[in-house]
């Protein structure tokens, strides 16, 4: 869908009206959007857009690896919304994909019409946000043996720490067998790892992303677990402070997966902002 070099998106859609899309960037990266089909499959009422960003899912792989960043993929999305006609639209940015929402507002603020940013941040993560949070670490220590693990590589390593975080990114032990399921459909790939690890990503995250959103004056929404164990969910409240057409809507018991943690209630939240 995009030239220099050819990058062909896998865009997977809901047959809802055309006038109500809302698009879906999916986190990871190396991940793909079948994680956040459900609920978002219960938006009956609108069209659901989910592409797979470059390099992700059954999107193009192979590409250089200077091909892999954020500017690049929201440059993506800008195609996938003129191939599809419209005009117009809502975005959800989950995680990842919430900083590249945000690059997309800020590029082209004509075509957002609302803007949720989900378990992700306009603020940056301070250094000692976590600090003291003794169960995170104890969360997280499963995750950090597969990262040093020498015998992984490419989508097996990404797939490896995936399921290794899985306790770390949802709260609730009830849900984390649904979530395992979850991660055992995914299309891992290891494309954006390399620059990740060569060092030659650049930041996701906009430059003054709170004072350039508050300029727009774009419905912003930030919606988060309580118990996100990646960005911070204070970040979301002070975030409010700075944007005045921004409301965060914290969920409790909920953690970086909120919308697996708690569905009903993330849904509810994001069904109503975008109304």
């Amino acid at each position: 869908m995009s030239t220099e070099p050819a990058v062909e998106l896998f865009v997977a859609q809901s047959s809802g009206p055309h006038e109500r899309t809302l698009l879906v960037i999916h986190g990871g990266p190396d991940w793909d959007h079948t994680y956040l089909r459900e609920p978002l499959a219960q938006l009956t009422d609108r069209r659901v857009v989910l592409p797979d960003l470059r390099g992700c899912g059954r999107s193009t792989r192979g590409l250089a690896d200077e091909q892999y960043t954020p500017a690049a993929a929201m440059g993506d999305l800008a195609v996938v919304l003129d191939v599809l006609g419209i005009a117009q639209v809502d975005v959800l940015g989950f995680s990842y994909g919430g900083l590249i929402a945000q690059r997309l507002a800020l590029a082209f603020p004509e075509r957002v019409r609302r803007l949720a940013v989900a378990s992700s941040s306009v603020l940056p993560v301070p250094t000692n946000a976590f600090e003291g949070w003794h169960e995170r670490t104890e969360r997280l220590a499963a995750e950090a043996a597969v990262w040093s693990d020498p015998f992984l590589s490419g989508a097996e390593l990404t797939r490896a720490a995936a399921v290794a975080s899985a306790p770390a990114n949802v709260w609730r032990a009830e849900a984390l067998p649904g979530y395992l399921d979850r991660l055992a459909a995914i299309h891992f790939s290891g494309e954006w790892m390399r620059p990740w690890q060569s060092g030659i990503l650049p930041g996701a995250r906009p430059d003054d992303a709170a004072q350039r959103l508050s300029a727009l004056g774009l419905p912003l929404l930030l919606l988060h677990g309580r118990q996100d164990m990646t960005f911070p969910a204070t970040l979301a409240e002070e975030a409010t402070k700075l944007i005045p057409s921004a409301r965060a809507v914290i969920i409790e018991e909920a953690g970086h997966m909120a919308h697996i943690d708690q569905p009903r209630a993330w849904l509810d939240t994001l069904t109503d902002f975008l109304a």
